[in-house]
């Protein structure tokens, strides 16, 4: 390589290159000045484009977004009423519907359902909720997601309707299959095909081609056939039904890279405490094995940024000279308000106080990175100003 600066190939012993490759990690890590916990959180909304003046737009925007919260799990009912306009100004599902049906984004539940892992008992059904779990994920860059190993027949058929065990099978044996279809092959009520798809994707056993498709299901005017004008959709969407991991398999070790990576562009900095509310099915010490890799390929910075908490942590380099910019900011004032759903609730993580549960109902109000209001009606949260600043 070139070690001196000249201009001519060298040569260097491998062991001294290691001494010199780990001083050069350490004097990295120790010219870094940690932050506070709050100046962190007021980054993290930044980064995250919660903050007021940094919400991203169009389709660039949207895929944006997506891309920085895949992976990331949250009651289905709350992506495009509270997570995503969080985020794009001016946010059109007909984006997100794009995006999903070129094949550019995918949806489903990963975390499996407590109902159809092995060892479950039978009142552990699965039964279909607007609170049921999902996330996205960009499809060419999801290796980081590891498909759970097929759950054996008993259990599935144990803790699903006949519906839903009907319309499964259908699915495994034809392949993808719009809801006509669905309906005509198994030969039952199209509301009773409705329910059995609403079953089978808060298990996590399917997806679809459009986000459309979810919406005709949570949707309870559109279950109804109620709406008028611009508001009357149509009942059942258009895209195809299929199967979320179609007996595919995958290499453990193969998924910690990409996961590492994942959660960096999620939260630019990833430390263990600030994953306390990822449904990764990778542990914290594989993790640690993945990052510690990245850092000595030069693709991520270890050392301490974010002060009072312990163990290792891994940020981007991008990441590091934002945080120091925004260190050397004064403080606003500035109040944000997100969903207790959203992945910036990190309340009772990074910053004091008692955690605020998942819900669609519930919000969490920062100012300067601080939380000051642990519970927020939702009244008061449609006329923040900030919002509609945002």
């Amino acid at each position: 390589g070139n070690f001196t600066g000249g201009a001519d190939l060298e040569w260097c012993e491998r062991r001294l290159l290691a001494r010199i490759h780990s001083l050069t990690l350490g004097k990295l890590r120790k010219a870094i000045e940690p932050v506070t916990a709050a100046q962190f959180m007021r980054w993290l909304l930044e980064w995250q484009h919660a903050s007021p003046g940094t919400q991203l737009a169009g389709e660039r925007g949207t895929f944006e977004a997506v891309r920085q919260l895949q992976g990331f799990e949250a009651p289905a009912c709350v992506w495009e009423s509270q997570i995503l306009p969080r985020r794009i100004a001016h946010y059109d599902p007909a984006v997100l519907d794009q995006l999903c049906l070129n094949g550019t984004v995918g949806w489903g539940r990963l975390s499996p359902h407590p109902g159809t892992v092995e060892g479950s008992e039978g009142s552990r059904r699965v039964t279909p909720s607007r609170a049921a779990p999902i996330t996205f994920f960009v499809r060419e860059d999801a290796a980081w997601m590891i498909p759970r190993r097929a759950e054996s027949s008993s259990v599935i058929e144990g803790n699903l309707s006949p519906g839903a065990r009907d319309v499964l099978g259908f699915l495994r044996q034809r392949g993808a299959s719009f809801f006509p279809d669905i309906v005509r092959a198994t030969a039952r009520l199209k509301a009773e095909v409705e329910t059995a798809l609403w079953e089978l994707v808060a298990a996590g056993l399917i997806t679809a081609d459009g986000f459309d498709n979810l919406r005709a299901l949570i949707d309870p005017k559109r279950r109804a056939g109620q709406g008028r004008g611009r508001d009357l959709r149509p009942r059942h969407s258009t895209g195809r039904w299929a199967l979320l991991f179609p007996g595919e398999s995958q290499d453990r070790t193969q998924a910690v890279e990409p996961a590492c990576r994942m959660l960096l562009h999620r939260y630019g900095i990833v430390f263990r405490e600030i994953l306390a509310r990822e449904t990764l099915q990778l542990t914290w010490r594989e993790l640690l094995i993945g990052f510690r890799r990245l850092e000595d390929q030069g693709e991520v910075r270890g050392g301490r940024f974010v002060d009072g908490f312990v163990g290792e942590q891994f940020a981007l380099p991008v990441a590091v000279e934002s945080l120091r910019a925004t260190r050397r900011q004064a403080a606003t004032g500035q109040m944000v308000t997100v969903s207790a759903a959203d992945p910036l609730n990190l309340v009772g993580v990074l910053t004091p106080g008692e955690r605020i549960t998942s819900s669609s109902s519930r919000f969490a109000t920062f100012r300067d990175g601080v939380p000051v209001a642990p519970i927020t009606p939702l009244p008061s949260i449609l006329g923040a100003p900030e919002l509609q600043a945002g």
